[in-house]
């Protein structure tokens, strides 16, 4: 049985593709294939799908966060596995082969699933606020075995304004590292870098072409270490990441109709979804829109569909017909215009946002955020001074604030984004494989569970259904 390389290239589409020579060799060995995605097509719900083969209503991951409507939280970027629903392909693989072994390196849900080698990024959280980059693993020792070759996980290069190629080459080298001393039958490696530029430049600026021809660098020496234990390797995308120009401020048109509420403290405002009776978790170019009362859902559709930059209301026909009718879900689901994508912010006036909005502060905001990975357009020098002086409080042991982020001008200067279905095939995600025995034109996200399956020998009669192709 060969071993299975499994590589999560973040944003890579045909457009992308040529710029990446190293990658493309894969599909001159073996094939490529179109590989349609999942509504939202964003990291959380497409990477559950792939390892699960079941669409959002499925597995429960609706997103890279929702409302959790049991503690009133809005919460993205959780980490256990948990979370999860449905059956893992490693799951599937033991009840054909006990003792079918896993590593992941840093596919998201990763903390306290049952594979053999688990490496994800988690800072250490000092008792007096600082943060310092560094990964969880497991078993514990694989963290000194990795760290002293490699040195620190670059956790500030993962995300953030500084955000760039250093993560993506020590994610590939801990992953030949790991493949080289532990031989899993299955490795699965998230590479990020696409995601940072693209979102920063648009997905067909100068920036983009550069981004994918440093990370088909970052990629060669894997490929090599995977080509010399004779794995089979396949590698796909999530989504594909398009230009944009337009924010979608949905949580400001709900506060200004009076159904969603705030509080105040210390001059801040904070949402509050407890006494809400609507208001929204952007997620890229996607939006949850959670209605308190069933009686409130027309009125809140009526208002989303005539904001600027909404494509679609989801309602429960329209969720179940996209595969999102879950739980989780919001009561409406919003679909942003190709050219717009959707803020979190519910302030109307910039004086009264709370401080984590100036942060690079994933788990506090109540949705996803893109102008974390640009300084202060309103003035970058003066952010990266401030990140300079932050940062040199914490190399003195002192409290520190990185108080970086531009709030309407960091919006409107994000210039690329990802969640709705691709409108053109050249920007919509792809899949290579070096085997040419599992060749097709397409593949479904639901169904790559069952390729990988296949291409492991492992495939039987009860998980061989195929997904619906979108």
């Amino acid at each position: 049985m060969k071993p299975l390389l499994v590589l999560d290239v973040v944003g890579l589409t045909p457009r992308l593709l040529h710029r990446m020579p190293r990658l493309a060799a894969l599909a001159r060995r073996g094939f490529q294939a179109e590989l349609g995605t999942v509504l939202p097509a964003v990291t959380c719900s497409v990477q559950s799908t792939f390892l699960t083969g079941e669409p959002p209503s499925g597995h429960g991951v609706v997103g890279n966060g929702w409302y959790f409507r049991d503690i009133g939280e809005v919460l993205l970027w959780r980490q256990h596995n948990a979370l999860v629903g449905g059956e893992k392909i490693w799951q599937t693989a033991r009840q054909v082969r006990p003792g079918y072994t896993v590593a992941n390196v840093c596919w998201w849900y990763a903390m306290g699933a049952d594979v053999n080698w688990t490496v994800t990024p988690r800072p250490v959280y000092h008792a007096d606020g600082r943060k310092e980059p560094d990964c969880y693993t497991d078993p514990p020792a694989l963290h000194d075995a990795l760290t002293s070759r490699l040195g620190t996980f670059p956790l500030f290069t993962y995300w953030g304004p500084g955000a760039g190629l250093a993560s993506s080459a020590w994610i590939a080298r801990a992953t030949a590292q790991i493949m080289a001393e532990h031989s899993p039958d299955l490795t699965l490696a998230y590479l990020p870098h696409l995601d940072y530029d693209l979102q920063r430049h648009g997905g067909t600026s100068p920036q983009a072409q550069r981004a994918a021809e440093e990370l088909d660098g970052v990629l060669a020496p894997l490929l090599d270490a995977a080509a010399a234990r004779d794995a089979t390797v396949v590698a796909l995308s999530e989504y594909g990441i398009t230009d944009v120009s337009q924010p979608v401020h949905v949580n400001r048109l709900l506060r200004a109709e009076g159904l969603l509420r705030v509080y105040a403290q210390a001059g801040m405002e904070y949402l509050d979804p407890w006494t809400s009776r609507a208001f929204a978790v952007a997620d890229h170019q996607v939006a949850h829109v959670y209605v308190r009362d069933p009686a409130d859902v027309a009125l809140v559709a009526k208002l989303c569909a005539g904001l600027p930059g909404v494509a679609e209301v989801l309602d429960a026909e329209g969720k179940a017909a996209a595969g999102l009718d879950h739980p989780r879900s919001g009561e409406l689901v919003l679909v942003a215009e190709a050219h717009a994508w959707f803020t979190y912010y519910y302030w109307l006036d910039e004086a009264a946002a709370p401080d984590f909005a100036r942060l690079v502060e994933i788990h506090r905001k109540p949705g996803y955020d893109p102008a974390e990975l640009l300084f202060d357009p309103t003035n970058p020098g003066a952010a990266k001074a401030r990140a300079a002086l932050a940062l040199a409080r914490k190399k003195l042991g002192m409290r520190y604030t990185m108080n970086v982020v531009g709030l309407d001008a960091g919006a409107r200067a994000v210039r690329g984004s990802h969640g709705r279905l691709p409108d053109d095939p050249r920007d919509a995600p792809v899949l290579l494989c070096s085997d040419p025995s599992a060749a097709r034109d397409r593949f479904a996200a639901t169904e790559v569970k069952q390729l990988l399956l296949g291409l492991a020998g492992l495939a039987t009669d009860a998980n061989s259904a195929p997904g619906v192709a979108r």
